[in-house]
């Protein structure tokens, strides 16, 4: 029976998340069935792009990778912190803004994958659905085992991301667009089928709800979570955030794909119970920016990457710090790949935008104003929802 451990941190001290994440460990059977002397492993965390405040929920905190990193070492791995930010985004910054560079410091490997020092690889995808082969680094496809580290988060376009969806941080730029183009969820089962991670570590220290997976409302929640089994420890995730594990489409296709146990009545639950610590998490669904006009409409194809969707929302909340949002009465602004099917009833080249090199064929079409970018600047999203209003003395930030 696949086994899920919970356990709720004490405090924000170093030392109360590293006790927490031994637990953790310990309760599941320890690392070394999984984890022999001298393998490669990396650990993966959640650093999608640089939040305003690094315990906001939108990114994997240091202390809980650093945890692992020694647990790793004393059953004789060699760990190695590695990441790549989400397309566009960099990764550097988050490193030096949220206590990566610290770790650095003090010698333990904090690995931007998006340097160029770093060799790519092709790996090949043995039954895929979506690919059946992959862009990664040469660092992934050597590792012996891969741990991933990801956070209590939302996404308006998985309902939740989790350890599964967190392994996408290990393909390239080109890659990861790739996935919202050709099929995110079944893409993101074949990439992990083919990785084969060997353990989850949710840090629930603080998660996010509502408009993640970065500009989302913070949510503490002081657990500590983790499995063998990624999709066991998902459904059991999910469920303390309100969601039923059919509800999440990762969870439930890679179930279906043999990668683990999704029945909540087959998992055993260790630690602490479900029910002791659920606490419903607000869907982005369920989120509307406040403040923006009732005229407004932002349309996100299902195709649109994490990238430009995290752009669009951030020059968003540009333009509310200053009081632009007036200048988005009747205003359209379509990310990803639309079509004229998604246009709502008058929309033409005065009030329509189109943000993104995906977005590029229905401009050309219709004739509306094009933000160019894979995914562009905030600045250039602005000024391209403003147009020629230069009079205003606007600032782009």
């Amino acid at each position: 029976m696949s086994k899920v451990a919970v356990v709720k941190t004490q405090d924000q001290s170093y030392e109360s998340i590293k006790k927490a994440v031994d637990q953790v460990i310990e309760q599941i059977g320890g690392l070394e069935d999984i984890i022999k002397p001298g393998y490669k492993v990396i650990i993966k965390p959640n650093l999608v792009a640089c939040p305003t405040d690094r315990l906001s929920g939108g990114i994997t905190r240091w202390e809980v990778c650093l945890a692992i990193y020694e647990a790793v070492q004393a059953v004789g791995g060699v760990p190695v912190i590695a990441e790549s930010s989400a397309a566009g985004a960099d990764t550097e910054l988050t490193i030096a803004k949220c206590g990566y560079q610290e770790l650095r410091d003090k010698g333990i490997p904090v690995i931007d994958l998006k340097n160029k020092e770093n060799a790519r690889c092709v790996m090949p995808v043995k039954d895929g659905v979506v690919f059946d082969k992959i862009n990664t680094w040469e660092l992934v496809r050597d590792a012996d085992a891969i741990i991933t580290v990801p956070v209590m988060k939302t996404h308006d376009q998985t309902e939740i991301t989790l350890g599964l969806k967190n392994l996408k941080g290990l393909l390239t730029d080109v890659q990861k667009k790739d996935f919202h183009k050709q099929g995110l969820i079944e893409g993101v089962v074949d990439w992990c089928k083919t990785l084969k991670p060997v353990l989850e570590i949710v840090d629930g220290t603080f998660g996010q709800q509502g408009l993640g997976p970065i500009f989302g409302e913070t949510k503490e929640m002081d657990l500590i979570i983790g499995s063998k089994d990624l999709v066991a420890c998902e459904a059991v995730t999910g469920k303390i955030m309100g969601y039923e594990p059919e509800e999440v489409m990762i969870t439930e296709a890679a179930h279906k794909r043999g990668m683990g146990e999704m029945d909540l009545k087959k998992i055993e639950v260790v630690g602490k119970q479900i029910e002791e610590v659920a606490s419903r998490f607000k869907r982005s669904s369920e989120v509307t920016i406040e403040g923006i006009p009732t005229s407004f409409n932002l349309i996100f194809s299902k195709d649109a990457c994490t990238g430009c969707h995290n752009t669009v929302i951030s020059a968003l909340m540009d333009m509310k710090a200053q009081d632009l949002f007036l200048y988005l009465e009747n205003m359209n602004v379509c990310v990803g790949p639309c079509t004229k099917e998604h246009l709502p009833e008058g929309a033409n080249a005065e009030n329509t935008v189109c943000v993104g090199i995906c977005a590029k064929k229905l401009a050309d079409e219709m004739g509306f104003r094009w933000v160019v970018g894979c995914p562009p600047g905030n600045a250039d999203v602005v000024k391209g929802v403003l147009g020629d209003r230069k009079e205003y003395g606007v600032r782009y930030s």
